[in-house]
Order: C-alpha cells, then structure tokens, then sequence
C-alpha cells in the first residue's frame, strides 16, 4: 500500500486547526431551514428504494452549499439526468460501482466531483482503493450494515489508522451529539489528517428527510465547525 494520492493537502486536518466541513444528508423535507445553518455540503438521495428519496422540485439553495446526489448502482445516464436537473456539483456513489464506471462517469460530467464510498464494520482492506485513486475526488466511509447508508450507528474509526491514502474522505456513519467527544479525540488522531469532512443523516432527523435544525445547531457548536 505505497500509493498516495497527487493532490496533497497541507497540515492535518483537524478540527482545533483547519476547516473540517460539514455534509448534511438525507435532505428532502425542510432543505431551507438546513441550508440556512451553512453546511458546506447538502445530500440529496435518488435512490428510490431508501426512505429519504428525493423527487420533484428543490428548493433554491445558495451557491455556497454544494449540492451532492447521492446514488445507488444507477446508470451513467440517470446520474448524468439528475446532474443536469439538480445542477449537483457532487456525485456520491454507495453502491458496487467499479472504477471504469467512475472513469467513464467523470469522463462524461467533467464538472462534477466524485465521492465514492466504502463501507466499515470492524476492518477493512484498504488495498481496495488503490484502483478508483485516478477516477474519483473523495472517499467516504461509512458503516457497513443493512442499507447502503443510514443505519444509524458508527463503526469503528480506529480502523482509519491504517489509512494508506492522501486523499480527502469524508466520515460517515451515525454521527451524532452522542459522538462529539469521540469524534473531537479522533480529530487529534493522525487518521484524520486527510479527513475532509463530516457527515451527518439519521442522528439528527425527526422522521426521514425531516432535520433537526436545533440539534444541528448544537453539534456544529460542539464539534467546533464554522458557524
């Protein structure tokens, strides 16, 4: 595991000295309210099978909020249609997508960032990555459980220590202000020098798709994130 991503961020990113940001996701019924806390990321799902599916029409978010969509082993033609409705900047991929379709996918939408995410349970072979290191922009980690995202509950982050990369990722995976305290140790690990940002969903959710603005509030407070 000798390989390193060529864009190399400087210093370790930690929440006492560089800007971790924040990604909020499941968005669908109260996008507003949310982008008016200033996260940095906005996750919008179009998987159909998941309960915080989104459809119709979105509300008007400021340009500084990216806008991610999130997607489950779809097409290069449906990502590429929501692109293009939704105006996303992001494309997050959960599902079995393999590094030719993440080639071919950035290929086609040049202008769009890919996050392509691994799910952790206790361990991990991070030898896995070593071929979409060329084809998309972040990582992100998220628990391995019965959905592709959004069971709830954390794994374990000490597995990140082996972490071979340079490349930014984001960290998912049933955050919330019960983790706070772990999240501000792991922070000062050397694991999360390449972590990007933070990302949250079902924690802070009074029902799928419906966020908690208070408790988001608190946890940017807490953790430390720009407010």
């Amino acid at each position: 595991m000798d390989y390193q991503y060529t864009t190399k961020k400087e210093g370790p990113s930690t929440i006492e000295n560089a800007p971790i940001k924040l990604k909020v996701c499941g968005m669908k019924k109260n996008t507003a309210e949310i982008a008016g806390l200033k996260p940095d990321y906005l996750g919008f799902i179009f998987w159909d099978k998941s309960k915080r599916h989104f459809s119709g029409p979105m509300k008007p978010i400021p340009h500084t909020i990216k806008k991610v969509g999130v997607f489950v082993n779809a097409s290069i033609e449906t990502v590429i249609a929501r692109i293009q409705d939704y105006e996303l900047l992001l494309v997050q991929l959960h599902g079995y997508e393999s590094p030719e379709y993440c080639a071919e996918l950035k290929q086609k939408a040049k202008q769009v960032e890919i996050i392509k995410v691994f799910s952790i349970k206790n361990d991990f072979n991070f030898d896995v990555l070593k071929p979409y290191e060329s084809v998309c922009d972040f990582y992100l980690f998220d628990t391995k459980g019965e959905l592709p995202g959004g069971n709830g509950y954390a794994f374990d982050w000490g597995v990140l220590k082996d972490y071979p990369s340079t490349k930014p990722y984001f960290l998912s995976g049933g955050i919330g202000l019960n983790e706070v305290s772990s999240l501000k140790e792991f922070m000062k690990r050397p694991e999360a020098k390449y972590c990007h940002a933070i990302d949250v969903n079902s924690k802070f959710e009074i029902e799928p798709g419906l966020k908690d603005a208070e408790k988001l509030k608190e946890f940017k407070k807490e953790v430390g994130l720009k407010q």
